[in-house]
């Protein structure tokens, strides 16, 4: 039998190319699914930092604006890769809405990615005076 006609029967080694293959793909998955776990961890934050600072507002007497925002950046919580910006309360006649903003860059190991940017905002109806 001829050695070309040997080596093509011959199958060692096919599922270590096949592993070789598939592993740097499934790790990339794996990590951008991560990725993804971190920014829900975030926008958990803001929602849970919005509502923090939604009950401050609506106490009486009224909490001024600098006091509500540090109490949502107080009380904000998520990933370290990205920053979160509070902005300050816009208040209208009867409410204020509280805004936060979470920007990250999405890299998916050796793919960057786009900036994801979240914004959540909350309106607050104050109590009467």
């Amino acid at each position: 039998m001829s050695r070309f006609r040997i080596l093509r029967r011959n199958d060692q080694g096919a599922a270590a190319i096949e592993f070789a293959i598939a592993v740097p793909i499934l790790v990339m998955f794996i990590y951008g699914i991560f990725r993804i776990g971190l920014l829900m961890e975030a926008n958990a934050g803001m929602q849970h930092a919005l509502g923090e600072g939604a009950r401050l507002a609506t106490l009486f007497p009224t909490p001024t604006d600098t006091q509500i925002t540090a109490k949502v950046n107080e009380r904000l919580f998520g990933a370290g890769y990205g920053a979160f910006t509070v902005a300050p309360p816009t208040t209208d006649a009867d409410s204020k809405t509280l805004t936060v903003t979470y920007t990250t860059p999405m890299d998916f190991l050796l793919v960057p990615g786009p900036t994801v940017t979240l914004t959540r905002s909350k309106k607050v109806y104050l109590p009467a005076t």
